[in-house]
């Protein structure tokens, strides 16, 4: 019998492919950017993204940074607040919507009907979070997960961010379960006491990381920790 409690889920290259991020996603906001920044000027999340901008490169064209940033796909807060608006508004008036991996929402639902608790956390914001799991290709997956995390909780190369995440759900880490495709967060996640797996998902050219246990895809993660199956 499985002692974990929790499966907490990165998002890019385990449950979403990140050809979906950077071929729909990005360029879908790098599209609209500019009609945001006019047209939601007196946002109170649009002001602070902007004075952020300001104060890190001032007199910089905030579009220009923010292209610049989505070209290195840099993880600052300014940027994944603005395309999380953006996102939103696609989502919402149906021009977007979240292809998940095949393997993700039978899983998730068996995982969920057997009591076992999700949480996300990924660099995108909470918000971002919840519309591709709203407006996904298998329907609003969003009553599965207890929890989205995000940056604000701490970075993900970071054990203490783990930590955290096991504190606020009352669960011990070694009784979560943590899914990524990057090793470094893998590493943290171990570091921090919770169980931890790599996804290898062949779409994105996932490289195995050593010394940590591998998967196929969820499936083979049920089959593994020996998880509820549909």
């Amino acid at each position: 019998m499985s002692s974990i409690r929790l499966v907490l889920l990165d998002i890019e290259g385990t449950t979403l492919p990140i050809s979906f991020v950077k071929d729909v996603l990005f360029p879908y906001s790098d599209r609209v950017m500019p009609d945001l920044l006019r047209e939601q000027a007196d946002h109170p999340l649009v002001k602070v993204a902007l004075a952020d901008i300001e104060a890190a490169h001032p007199g910089c064209d905030p579009l220009d940074q923010l292209r610049a940033w989505t070209q290195r796909d840099e993880k600052v807060a300014p940027l994944k607040t603005l395309q999380g608006l953006a996102w939103k508004a696609g989502f919402e008036s149906g021009a977007l919507s979240a292809r998940l991996y095949p393997d993700v929402a039978e899983a998730l639902r068996a995982w969920h009907e057997a009591g076992l608790r999700l949480a996300v956390y990924s660099s995108g914001s909470a918000s971002a979070q919840r519309l591709l799991y709203g407006y996904s290709d298998a329907g609003d997956l969003t009553p599965l997960f207890e929890a989205f995390h995000d940056l604000d909780i701490g970075g993900k190369k970071i054990a203490e961010s783990y930590r955290e995440i096991s504190a606020r759900a009352g669960v011990a880490p070694h009784e979560i379960l943590f899914l990524s495709d990057v090793g470094a967060e893998l590493d943290a996640a171990h570091e921090a006491g919770l169980k931890a797996c790599q996804l290898i998902r062949k779409e994105d050219g996932t490289v195995p990381y050593p010394g940590v246990r591998h998967a196929a895809d969820l499936h083979d993660v049920s089959r593994q920790f020996e998880l509820p199956v549909s």
